[in-house]
């Protein structure tokens, strides 16, 4: 039995058969995501030194180069921000309010902040003579990057801005790139208007990522920098990672695993596909499906979609790099297939779908049920579409308030708490040769009230 063939069924997707394959085999033989590349690697690098070297400089001159604007001034005026939002039509500024404060109430509600706010996560430990408590405190500033070029994403700015508001940050800044005209486009400033934005700069790419870390004359560094972007914007989050703090794994292009059952209506599989596939080349678009038949058809389908979308040449791109459809012997192992590419968005497009959530061990977001599409959660459903992708979310989340927190730790000892464990810290102090820390503990346990 062939596990991969190079035929494409209609041009589209590689086919893959595990069927008769263990659950434990998976993770050798399933193809796994394309490494950033030297090319990638160094040009990114090269981008952060120019930034961190020349400052505004580099970035305008880059800006130029790659984005093909000239900018005067990298910096969006704030009355340009709040005139966006006349600009747009009404429908879609109602659109993006509903958006923002459904985002808003979610991360409030996840981060435990009441309705009067304060800080709810915090808590205390006593005991022995001895009070532990969790302290949360913000960052102080924070950079979100929404992407650009190929389309615009204004929810992407509220998915960034909206929790670190409810976390408390008090400086929210947005970089994202500009057309070839110098302007950013009113719909994203719109949005930065409602999700309370402090600045906005006309800087996309890696340019943007390494004035955000390390700062220029015109763009003060940050502290945590957030926000989706292409291979080189995540590659630039990566090398500036240390110098300032990178939330929610590797938010690289878009992901989806669809799994699929004889029963899944085959143009909202197909359309699902897509959604993902449209956000440009080099993401994944997984179907997986125990229904040969089933495959068919959706691709059938798929081959519509694409030649009437407006965005063929993104979806051919995608698809022919990252396109798989994927045929397994049942539902278990279709989730064992999921499990392993650990996608950014999983749909479980079947009935009786949350029976399966014990089964989902790795996915950015799970979507239960024919009825419950990922654009649902790109835009209103008010969990944070800023996903981790390239397998990371075998060991990361979705971006939520606390990667905008730190969690201190104070701890009071009063002279009882000395009595009743200063005597362990002497020994274990001891045990490891560090005669200060023994000290510290027998200076005190001498001078203990009668």
């Amino acid at each position: 039995m062939s596990l991969v063939t190079d035929e494409r069924t209609d041009g589209l997707l590689t086919t893959i058969d595990v069927r008769g394959r263990r659950a434990a085999d998976l993770a050798g033989i399933l193809p796994r995501p394309h490494a950033p590349g030297h090319d990638v690697r160094d040009v990114v690098g090269q981008i952060l030194e120019r930034v961190r070297v020349d400052g505004d400089r580099a970035v305008l001159a880059l800006t130029a180069e790659l984005d093909g604007a000239v900018l005067e001034s990298l910096r969006v005026p704030q009355v340009e921000i709040d005139a966006a939002l006349g600009r747009i039509p009404a429908a879609l500024r109602e659109a993006l309010e509903v958006a923002h404060r459904r985002i808003s109430d979610y991360h409030a509600f996840e981060a435990g902040v009441g309705a009067e706010g304060g800080d709810a996560g915090e808590g205390e430990l006593g005991g022995n003579g001895v009070r532990v408590r969790q302290l949360l405190r913000p960052v102080d500033r924070a950079g979100c990057y929404a992407p650009g070029g190929r389309a615009r994403y204004p929810s992407s700015v509220l998915m960034c801005a909206a929790p670190a508001r409810v976390a408390g940050v008090a400086e929210v800044v947005l970089c994202v790139p500009p057309g070839p005209d110098g302007r950013v486009d009113d719909a994203t400033l719109a949005a930065a208007a409602i999700a309370g934005v402090d600045e906005v700069y006309a800087v996309g790419g890696a340019q943007a990522v390494g004035a955000m870390a390390y700062g220029t004359e015109t763009i003060r560094p940050v502290d945590v920098i957030v926000g989706p972007g292409n291979r080189y914007v995540a590659e630039a989050k990566r090398q500036v990672s240390g110098v300032v703090g990178i939330a929610a794994a590797f938010a690289g292009p878009s992901e989806v695993v669809v799994i699929a059952g004889p029963t899944t209506p085959a143009r909202y599989a197909a359309v699902d596909l897509a959604v993902q596939a449209e956000h440009g080349p080099d993401g994944l678009a997984w179907l997986v499906t125990w229904s040969e038949e089933k495959a068919a058809e959706v691709l059938d389908v798929l081959g519509e979609i694409i030649s009437s979308s407006p965005r063929r040449d993104d979806l051919e791109a995608t698809f022919h790099s990252g396109g798989y459809a994927c045929l397994v012997d049942d539902v278990h192992q279709a989730l064992a297939v999921s499990n392993v590419v650990a996608p950014e968005h999983l749909e479980l497009l079947i009935d009786d779908a949350e029976s399966l959530l014990p089964g989902v061990r790795a996915a950015g977001a799970v979507f239960c049920g024919p009825w419950s599409p990922a654009s649902m959660g790109d835009y209103v459903a008010g969990p944070n579409h800023v996903l981790p992708t390239d397998r990371t979310a075998r060991f990361s989340s979705a971006l939520r308030a606390d990667d905008f927190r730190r969690h201190l730790h104070a701890v009071t000892v009063d002279p009882a708490g000395i009595a009743a464990l200063g005597g362990h810290v002497r020994e274990i102090a001891l045990a490891e040769g560090l005669a200060a820390h023994a000290l510290s503990i027998e200076m005190r346990a001498g001078e203990l009230p009668s």
